[in-house]
């Protein structure tokens, strides 16, 4: 936890897509300090008619490497929000040749309650995590 999503344009090899992912995860660890295996990812690809990142004003030059990273989460602080955006951009650009430009990330927030990891409990409720 969290559960991180990522849609990308179709066309990436395997290998690329794992370097993106490997790298996420290490901006995770980094950011937010969670376990080794908590590792939730989730991959779609997407026609290029079908997944539209404009630059919001702001100038962004966007590629077909663009990548939209939603992040859903217990509440975490504006610092570690904040620390994520650099070391996920700072990851995807050393790992996956991304450009930091090319990254438009996104947070969801929950409670406790709206975790179950198996077995059909809340283990943030029940104490086991």
């Amino acid at each position: 936890m969290p559960i991180v999503r990522f849609d990308v344009l179709e066309g990436r090899s395997d290998s690329e897509l794992k370097a993106m992912l490997d790298g996420a995860h290490r901006a995770v660890l980094s950011a937010f300090g969670v376990p080794e295996r908590d590792r939730y990812q989730i991959v779609s690809e997407h026609k290029p008619s079908r997944l539209i990142i404009e630059d919001t004003g702001l100038g962004f030059q966007r590629s077909t490497k663009v990548v939209v990273v939603s992040v859903t989460s217990r509440p975490r602080s504006e610092a570690e929000k904040c620390q994520f955006y650099v070391d996920l951009c700072r990851e995807l650009k050393v790992s996956a040749n991304i450009e930091p430009g090319d990254v438009v990330i996104s947070f969801t927030v929950n409670t406790d309650a709206d975790w179950s990891f198996g077995g059909g409990q809340a283990q943030f409720l029940t104490g086991q995590l």
